[in-house]
């Protein structure tokens, strides 16, 4: 029998269905949400870019599942080369396993074989499994060739980009949730003169949260100037 390892994962707070911007992506929400409450897929393989929220979805099933005592654990697995394929033991008992980042143990033996006795040993206990990539099931390079097959049996969605129309709501709709208003000029100037994804324009958000409390002004454009041209 296997032994669950006393493992934990780190829980973003601010990482919750309910912080992310769908833009066109509210199917994908849907089904994950069905996923979690066990009324739809019981696995689903969500793909897409690089910065396009894969992580904060993944996260935010975690608390949905949370909310619904439902067991639920995180790993991301781009981290996984510090650790053993070990850390696999014992995941098969949670109701919910995310697990970001698949494709970072393609062609390392060890860590697909442990993998695939996970998806066998979870799936078998009606458990419910969330992966993702940045590309699809198809174009992984698994060696094991019984993973290959397996990685191809869920439900595969792809994360739709955000134009710039969606980065200007996004950012207003994380600006609100954050207590401060972010004009559409002032957004638009930040997807103009600095880094777009999302990842850095959450960063920048915070900062200019804190600037624009510490000293008391609306985040004009060229107050957005002096407290971005300040970082380091």
């Amino acid at each position: 029998m296997a032994v669950q390892l006393p493992v934990t994962f780190e829980f973003r707070a601010n990482q919750t269905f309910d912080d992310y911007y769908p833009g066109s992506n509210k199917e994908i929400i849907d089904q994950l949400r069905k996923t979690v409450a066990g009324t739809g897929e019981q696995y689903i393989f969500l793909w897409g870019e690089e910065g396009y929220g894969k992580s904060h979805l993944l996260q935010a099933c975690c608390h949905e599942a949370f909310h619904q005592d439902i067991t639920a654990f995180y790993l991301d697995l781009s981290d996984s080369a510090s650790t053993d394929p070990e850390l696999f033991t014992g995941l098969e008992g949670f109701e919910i396993v995310c697990l970001d980042n698949i494709d970072a143990l393609a062609g390392r033996e060890d860590w697909e074989l442990a993998f695939f006795n996970l998806f066998n040993q979870h799936r078998d206990q009606g458990n419910r499994l969330i992966l993702s990539a940045t590309c699809t099931p198809n174009s992984l390079t698994f060696t094991l060739p019984d993973l290959r097959t397996r990685i191809n049996w869920g439900l595969s969605l792809k994360i739709q980009p955000l134009d710039d129309n969606d980065k200007i709501a996004a950012l207003n709709y994380k600006a609100q949730q954050m207590g401060f208003d972010i004009a559409p000029q002032a957004a638009r100037f930040l997807l103009t003169h600095y880094d777009r994804s999302l990842t850095s324009l959450w960063l920048i958000l915070d900062k200019l949260d804190w600037a624009s409390l510490a000293a008391k002004r609306k985040l004009t454009i060229p107050f957005l100037k002096q407290i971005l041209d300040q970082r380091d």
